[in-house]
């Protein structure tokens, strides 16, 4: 796997991220990619060659390594590094199409644009984004769940047991260098449970802020009618002061037709 590439196509995320997000992503790349290709690697490079049962009979050896290692740890990371970064992608893609179609609508109307931002996230954006936050987290999470549910725990045990076929009795098995393996395991484990935590306070911080301008908006809009009920004679001229979303092409239309010396004190 070509881990720069990899690196170079999300780094373009970081400029449509928040400030968690961009931490979310640091996390990403030096706690967990740079650790899974620089140590984690070479730690289970000879897991299944230094894997030694206390017997000589054929085929025992295979069938209890495959019994307690049923899934790499080192596939089964690469996988969740997989999945858990390809949500970013849509969120860059997302913010492509957009540029795309700010370009075509401003060749067919003579320089005008369809978005004043196309990476600000709002209206299907903010969604995209919402939903690629869930479903970090929700690959993080599984993952998690799957780790502990295969190996019973995040233990690495120095001993098993094995008496499966066609082993002729219960035999011991040993694992090489069970102690640095089973702290690389739990370093990975933290590291995601801290990306599963970025996750949610990015989510909260979205969220909170959404709705903290809804109520903004909404109070402005109140103020400004319980005004302009209050004032005689200017009821139908008075006009509601709303701070208009900059990528919404009926805001860029409605200000392109102010007139330069329209009257603003009638405006609240």
């Amino acid at each position: 796997m070509n881990w720069g590439t990899f690196q170079f196509i999300l780094g373009g995320v970081n400029q449509y991220s928040t400030a968690f997000g961009r931490v979310w992503l640091s996390m990403v790349f030096v706690f967990r990619v740079m650790v899974f290709v620089v140590a984690a690697q070479p730690v289970w490079g000879d897991d299944s060659k230094d894997f030694v049962c206390n017997t000589v009979q054929p085929g025992c050896v295979n069938v209890c390594y495959d019994h307690i290692f049923p899934i790499s740890h080192i596939r089964l990371w690469a996988l969740q590094l997989i999945f858990v970064t390809c949500p970013s992608l849509m969120v860059v893609g997302h913010v492509k199409y957009r540029q795309k179609k700010d370009m075509l609508y401003t060749a067919l109307n003579k320089g005008s644009h369809l978005y004043a931002n196309p990476g600000k996230k709002r209206g299907g954006l903010w969604w995209t984004y919402l939903v690629s936050l869930i479903f970090k987290a929700g690959v993080d999470a599984s993952f998690l769940y799957i780790l502990y549910y295969v190996y019973d725990g995040y233990d690495m045990p120095r001993v098993s047991k094995c008496s499966l076929k066609p082993c002729p009795n219960t035999v011991d098995c040993f694992i090489s260098r069970p102690t640095e393996k089973k702290i690389f395991t739990l370093f990975m484990v933290v590291s995601s449970a801290i990306c599963i935590l970025m996750c949610i306070c990015e989510m909260c911080y979205l969220i909170g802020k959404k709705v903290q301008k809804n109520i903004i908006k909404t109070a402005l809009a109140e103020k400004q009618e319980v005004t302009s009920l209050g004032t005689p004679g200017k009821t139908s001229k008075a006009k509601v002061f709303v701070r208009e979303d900059p990528t919404n092409t009926a805001s860029i239309q409605n200000l392109a037709s102010e007139k330069p010396g329209r009257d603003t004190s009638e405006v609240a």
